[in-house]
């Protein structure tokens, strides 16, 4: 298993991360969840309701471990890589957006 320390850089861990993201449908999974949490902290602040906020990850998360269990049949890069794994969602998602990723 390979620990998030035997990455040197963002770089090197990004190629592997794309790699367990390989399934259309769980990178569609983890666009939609990705999108909703600023959504949902958006709606926090404008209707003070702390519940939305803490609902962000919890569906964020749900979303993209369905993709890697049922989809992918691996385990997220969360449980090994979790701040790469983060910053990798983003990356993702910007690069599904402007059409470098295939949605």
């Amino acid at each position: 298993m390979v620990t998030q320390s035997a990455y040197r850089s963002f770089a090197e861990f990004y190629p592997h991360y794309l790699a367990e993201h390989s399934n259309r449908t769980s990178r569609r999974l983890h666009f939609i969840g990705t999108t909703l949490v600023p959504v949902l902290l958006l709606g926090a602040v404008l209707t003070g309701n702390g519940w939305l906020a803490m609902f962000a990850p919890i569906q964020a998360y749900g979303l993209a471990w369905t993709g890697h269990f049922v989809f992918e049949h691996n385990r997220p890069a969360t449980f090994r890589h979790p701040w790469w794994s983060l910053r990798g969602d983003w990356r993702m998602w910007r690069e599904m957006l402007s059409g470098k990723i295939r949605f």
